[in-house]
C-alpha cells in the first residue's frame, strides 16, 4: 500500500508539472520554480566537475557541498566514504535589524539555468526590498564558487549581509582564521576555514572573499565574529536610499589535501586569485566554457517537456565531470554522498558512452581512471588466486575494493573487469588514438583478459564462469550469467583485435575461449539469465544486454523474444532507471516507436522530484540526482531514438530507427572527432 501511494503521489505531482508547464510555455534551457515548498523539495546541483553545490528551499543558502575525490571512514560499512565540504555560499541577510527567511519574503522564486549553468533565486522582502542572488561553480576555476547578490532598495534600509563558514559533519580539530590581504591597490578579506576528516587522513580547506562594487579605500567595512569552535562569519553592513540597488559577490574556494599537500593556503591564495578576476571576467569565462560544452547538444522537435528533460540529464552529465580529471563518476555525481561516492560499473556501462560521443576529451578522463588503477586491480586478482587484474565493484581513490562486506557483489560481481575493458576498447574504437591504446588502453584489454582466463573453468568443449553476482544483482552466486559470460567474451574479442592493432601475437587460447563460453537458452527460446534461472522476478536488465550494449545477440527475432520476456520480469515500483531505458532503446531499433515512448518515459519520469525535476534511482527514491540513470536515457535517445551508433569498425553509423509518434525530428550535435550532425524524423 505504501508502494502505490508514493506512486500515486508521484503522479500527481508531475500531472502539476505538465500543468504549469502547459501554462507558461516550455523553455528547454531553464527550469523555474515558484512557490516553494519545504516538504516538496529536492535541491538541485550546480557543479564543474570537482565541486557540486546542492541548492537549498532557504533564501542566501545551500544545502550541501561536495568535493570530488575526498573520502574517508565514516558512516557505514567501515570503506571509504564521501564527505560533505564546507557550504561555502551560506549567507544570512538581515534588514533593518530583522532576519530574512521564508515567514517573511514574497513572490520567492528559483531557477536553474542549464545552458549557463547557473541557479538564481529571487525575493521580495516585505514591501521594503527586492533581492535576487545567483551562484555558480567556475567552470575554468575548478576548486571555485561565486555567489552574486543585488539589493534593490523601496525605501531607505540598512541592511547586513553575513557569510558563514561552518564545520562540515563529521569533520574535527576545525581551525578558523580571518585576515585582510592589503596591497597598495586592494583590500582582500580572507574568511578561512581548516578540518580534518573522521580518522585524519584528509584535510580541507576553504576560504571565502567578498568583492564590492567600490573602488578601493571606500569598501565596506568586515566585521569578523568567531562564534564557537566549528563556525564563524564576515559581514558587513549597508545603507540604502529608496530606489537604490547594491550589488556585491562571494568567491569562495574549497580544497583538499586529496589535491594539495598545503590546503590551507591554496584555499587563500584561489580565493585571493578568483577574486582579483573580477566578477565579470569570471562570468564571461565561465559561461564561455559551457557554451563550449553545449556544443554538443541534442534537440527534439514535438515534445518540449522532454527536450527540457534531456537538457537537464546532458547538464547534468558534463556537470558532474571534467577533462583530466581523476575522480570519475559515481552514481549519484557531485549530488551527494549517495553510494559513498563510489565508481560502479554504470560509469563504464551508462554514463560513459554519451560522453564519448560528445566530449571524448571528457570520456578519456573515465578510462584514464582505471588505467591509474590497474596496478592496484592487478593486487585484487593476485589476492584471489587469480591472474591479470581484477577490477573491484566498488572504487574510489585507492583502487582498492571498497564495497562494504555485507554486500556480495563486492566479493562475486566480476562482470566489472569487463565493463572496464568494454569502455577502454570503445574509446580506441572513437578515436582512433593508437598511441593511447598501446600506453593504456593494451595494459587493460591485455590484463582483464589475463583475468578471465584464469577465472574461466572448462568442462568438455565448453568454457564457463562459475558462481558469479549477475548483472541482475538478485542473482547471486549463479553459473554462467548471460551478462558475464557475454563481457568475458568481448573482453577476449578486444583483446585481440587491440594486440593486431599493435603488431602484436594473437592469443590463440583467448579466441578458443571466446568462441566456446556456454550460452543457454529456455524451452521457450529465450535467453536463459543463469543456468539456474526459471522465471524468476530480476532487478534489471541482463540478458537484454547482450543486445545492446553488448551487441552478441543480432537477430530481431531473439532481441524481441528476449526484450518481450524479461521486460515483464522486472518489478514495476523499484526497476533501476537504466533498466527501462534499455528496453525503451531496443523496442526503437525493432521500429516500435509507441512502445519506446512509452518505456522511455518510464525509465525517468515516475522518478522525478519535485520542484527541479531531479532525477532518482527509483520512483520510490530519493538519492538524487541518480546520473546513471540519465546516461541510460540518454542512450536511449542517441542510440534508439536517433540512431547514432558504432559501426563494427568504430566509425559512426545512423539507422533510421523508430521515433516517437508525435516528434517530429532529432538532432545530435557536435557528434564525434569531425563534431558531426545527425537527424532523424518521423516516417510519417
Amino acid at each position: 500500500m505504501h508502494h502505490f501511494s508514493t506512486i500515486y503521489i508521484r503522479i500527481q505531482i508531475l500531472l502539476l508539472f505538465c500543468f504549469f508547464s502547459s501554462l507558461f510555455g516550455q523553455n528547454s534551457w531553464v527550469i523555474e520554480a515558484e512557490n516553494i515548498d519545504l516538504k516538496r523539495y529536492t535541491g538541485i546541483s550546480v557543479s564543474n566537475g570537482m565541486i557540486g553545490v546542492v541548492s537549498s528551499p532557504e533564501p542566501m543558502k545551500v544545502s550541501q557541498t561536495i568535493l570530488a575525490g575526498v573520502y574517508d571512514q565514516y558512516g557505514r560499512g567501515r570503506t571509504s566514504n564521501f564527505l560533505s565540504g564546507f557550504n561555502l555560499l551560506d549567507l544570512n541577510l538581515t534588514i533593518d535589524g530583522v532576519p530574512v527567511n521564508l515567514d517573511n519574503i514574497s513572490n520567492y522564486k528559483q531557477k536553474l539555468d542549464m545552458k549557463k549553468a547557473s541557479f538564481a533565486g529571487s525575493f521580495d522582502y516585505k514591501d521594503i526590498a527586492t533581492v535576487a542572488y545567483n551562484y555558480i561553480a567556475i567552470r575554468n576555476l575548478p576548486n571555485n564558487v561565486m555567489l552574486n547578490v543585488s539589493i534593490k532598495a523601496k525605501k531607505n534600509i540598512t541592511f547586513r549581509a553575513e557569510n558563514l563558514l561552518k564545520q562540515p559533519p563529521g569533520f574535527k580539530d576545525n581551525q578558523q582564521f580571518y585576515t585582510e590581504i592589503t596591497p597598495p591597490h586592494a583590500k582582500i578579506p580572507l574568511l578561512t576555514s581548516l578540518a580534518k576528516s573522521p580518522t585524519g587522513s584528509i584535510i580541507m580547506a576553504a576560504s571565502n572573499t567578498f568583492v564590492f562594487p567600490e573602488k578601493h579605500g571606500e569598501q565596506p567595512k568586515i566585521i569578523y565574529n568567531k562564534k564557537d569552535n566549528e563556525q564563524h562569519t564576515m559581514a558587513f553592513s549597508q545603507e540604502l536610499q529608496a530606489s537604490q540597488t547594491y550589488t556585491f559577490s562571494l568567491v569562495g574556494t574549497l580544497i583538499s589535501s586529496a589535491q594539495v599537500k598545503d590546503p590551507l593556503n591554496y584555499a587563500e591564495r584561489l580565493s585571493i586569485y578568483a577574486g582579483l578576476q573580477g566578477i565579470e571576467k569570471i562570468k564571461t569565462k565561465h559561461e564561455a566554457e559551457w557554451e563550449k560544452l553545449w556544443e554538443g547538444d541534442i534537440q527534439i522537435e514535438g515534445d518540449p517537456q522532454v527536450q527540457q528533460d534531456v537538457h537537464n540529464m546532458m547538464y547534468h552529465l558534463y556537470s558532474f565531470s571534467r577533462e583530466g580529471s581523476d575522480t570519475s563518476l559515481s552514481p549519484v555525481g557531485l549530488s551527494g554522498v549517495g553510494y559513498n561516492g563510489h565508481i560502479f560499473w554504470d560509469t563504464e556501462l551508462f554514463m560513459f558512452k554519451p560522453l564519448l560521443f560528445f566530449k571524448p576529451e571528457i570520456a578519456k578522463s573515465l578510462v584514464d581512471y582505471r588505467f591509474n588503477r590497474l596496478k592496484a586491480a592487478e593486487e585484487n586478482a593476485r589476492i584471489y588466486g587469480y591472474k591479470g587484474a581484477m577490477y573491484p565493484w566498488e572504487s574510489a581513490v585507492s583502487g582498492e575494493e571498497e564495497t562494504p562486506v555485507w554486500a556480495l557483489t563486492g566479493t562475486y560481481e566480476h562482470h566489472i573487469t569487463g565493463d572496464v575493458a568494454f569502455a577502454a576498447w570503445h574509446y580506441y574504437l572513437f578515436t582512433k588514438d593508437v598511441q593511447w591504446l598501446k600506453e593504456k588502453g593494451w595494459p587493460i584489454l591485455e590484463k582483464t583478459a589475463e583475468f578471465w582466463e584464469s577465472r574461466i573453468e572448462k568442462k568438455g568443449d565448453k568454457y564457463h564462469i562459475l558462481n558469479v553476482v549477475a548483472a541482475d544483482e538478485w542473482a547471486e552466486n549463479v553459473d554462467n550469467n548471460a551478462y558475464t559470460n557475454a563481457i568475458a567474451k568481448l573482453n577476449f574479442e578486444y583483446a585481440n583485435e587491440a594486440a593486431k592493432i599493435l603488431n602484436l601475437p594473437v592469443n590463440k587460447t583467448w579466441k578458443n575461449i571466446a568462441d566456446n563460453l556456454i550460452f543457454s537458452k529456455m524451452e521457450n527460446g529465450v535467453t536463459r539469465e543463469h543456468d539456474s534461472y526459471t522465471g524468476q522476478k530480476i532487478k534489471q536488465a541482463d540478458a537484454n544486454l547482450l543486445a545492446y550494449p553488448l551487441g552478441i545477440i543480432n537477430s530481431k527475432e531473439q532481441i524481441l523474444k528476449d526484450l518481450l520476456y524479461y521486460q515483464e520480469k522486472v518489478p514495476q515500483e523499484k526497476t533501476p532507471a537504466m533498466t527501462k531505458s534499455i528496453f525503451a532503446l531496443l523496442h526503437s531499433k525493432l521500429g516500435n516507436g509507441k512502445e519506446a515512448y512509452k518505456w522511455f518515459k518510464e525509465s525517468y519520469e515516475l522518478n522525478l522530484l519535485p520542484p527541479f525535476r531531479v532525477l532518482a534511482e527509483t520512483a520510490e527514491g530519493d538519492n538524487p540526482y541518480f546520473i546513471t540513470g540519465a546516461g541510460g536515457s540518454l542512450q536511449a535517445v542517441i542510440m534508439g531514438f536517433a540512431g547514432v551508433d558504432f559501426g563494427s569498425d568504430g566509425e559512426i553509423i545512423q539507422s533510421k530507427n523508430t521515433l516517437p509518434p508525435h516528434w517530429k525530428r532529432i538532432t545530435l550535435k557536435g557528434i564525434g572527432m569531425q563534431k558531426q550532425t545527425f537527424s532523424n524524423t518521423s516516417l510519417r
